[in-house]
């Protein structure tokens, strides 16, 4: 599986439906070893994200974090929009 195809899953303390983003394949090799130091001090991390956007996530507020597969029905924060037609 490509880094590029994974995503973050974010369980927040307020409970809810997990955030899931698609970060680019830089950050996600950047975010995936420092995830342990980052939940556990609560720190703030601004992540590039698929599309060429970035976020900005506060770890203090994070229950439990993950890397997963792309899931192919739940909404993902950072893919690129597809094009409509043929083309896309």
């Amino acid at each position: 599986m490509t880094e590029s195809r994974r995503v973050l899953v974010l369980h927040l303390a307020t409970g809810g439906e997990p955030l899931v983003f698609a970060l680019s394949p830089r950050a996600g090799k950047s975010l995936l070893p420092r995830l342990a130091v980052l939940m556990g001090s609560g720190g703030v991390e601004s992540t590039d994200l698929e599309d060429g956007t970035s976020v900005a996530i506060n770890f203090g507020h994070v229950v439990s974090a993950h890397f997963d597969s792309f899931p192919g029905n739940a909404r993902v924060y950072g893919v690129p929009q597809r094009q409509s037609g043929f083309g896309g």
